[in-house]
């Protein structure tokens, strides 16, 4: 088992890049750290050469910036490695590399998904990147013990604090677990839930997704598209900026070491930062001075 040593701080934030939009700019990464938080994570599947997480941490001092992640399809292990040395070289132990093995219905993949994420670490760890350094997109019990294994630990999204306590016990106590939670900062419940299942309507064809809900107890009837309030209120945090906080406070007291905040409710990153301002109180970050 891999004891981790990254300290992510204990809220991150999870921003959109791929397709999706542009990631993150230097002068929002600096406005993240600014209000506490500790880690910025981008997501998407980026190709192998990660030249958008050097002007992040350039811009910032001490915030860490995480991939969410690179997509052991899409992006060669060892151009992957390059990137990572590279960074790491100029900002050490600023930088977590996050693989994963996406989804089948995006890529149109062939082979097995497990064996290929376990082919993809040896590469890595045969060009000399270090596994405290590295997460993993771990949903199920397999791939969670995998993330204890040959990574620092669990990078999961749309779960629960309940995947996370399930998470911690199949992990164990070392291995980091920082898992990704939908925020929608509304206090009219049916707003907000409107907002949610806009955010969430991609996920519901995904199968990974959707087998995870059900180990957590969810029915087909809440998983279908656009998904049951039961379901929408245990994936999205929704309500005051206090509301939102206790739901995310849950994840500790579940065992997670860090949540990665992803305000839902529009593809354009500076909608996130009114609501992460909001949150900084609440979730007790200390903000820097200006």
């Amino acid at each position: 088992m891999t004891t981790s040593t990254i300290d992510l701080g204990k809220f991150g934030v999870f921003v959109l890049g791929g397709v999706f939009s542009g990631g993150a700019t230097p002068d929002q990464a600096q406005e993240i750290e600014r209000l506490g938080y500790g880690t910025l994570w981008v997501s998407g599947s980026p190709p192998a050469e990660l030249a958008f997480v050097e002007p992040l941490l350039d811009a910032t001092t001490t915030l860490k910036v995480g991939t969410g992640i690179v997509n052991i399809w899409t992006a060669a292990a060892k151009p992957v490695a390059e990137s990572f040395h590279r960074i790491n070289a100029t900002y050490p132990g600023r930088f977590v590399l996050g693989i994963g093995a996406g989804h089948p219905e995006v890529q149109g993949q062939s082979g097995k998904p497990y064996q290929a994420l376990v082919s993809y670490l040896d590469e890595l760890d045969e060009y000399g990147v270090p596994a405290n350094q590295r997460v993993l997109a771990a949903l199920g019990p397999r791939v969670l013990k995998l993330a204890a294994e040959r990574a620092a630990g669990a990078h999961p999204a749309n779960a629960t604090p309940e995947h996370a306590a399930q998470a911690r016990a199949i992990i164990g106590p070392n291995a980091l677990l920082a898992p990704v939670h939908n925020v929608v900062l509304c206090a009219d419940a049916e707003e907000a839930r409107a907002i949610a299942r806009k955010g969430l309507d991609h996920y519901f064809s995904l199968t990974n997704y959707v087998s995870s809900w059900k180990r957590l107890g969810f029915t087909d009837a809440d998983v279908t598209r656009p998904g049951s309030d039961r379901f929408i209120d245990a994936v999205v945090a929704h309500g005051t900026p206090e509301q939102v906080a206790s739901r995310l406070g849950e994840y500790q007291r579940a065992g997670a070491n860090h949540v990665a905040i992803l305000p839902l409710g529009g593809f354009d990153n500076k909608l996130a930062l009114p609501v992460l301002a909001k949150l900084a109180g609440p979730l007790g970050l200390s903000r820097q001075s200006d």
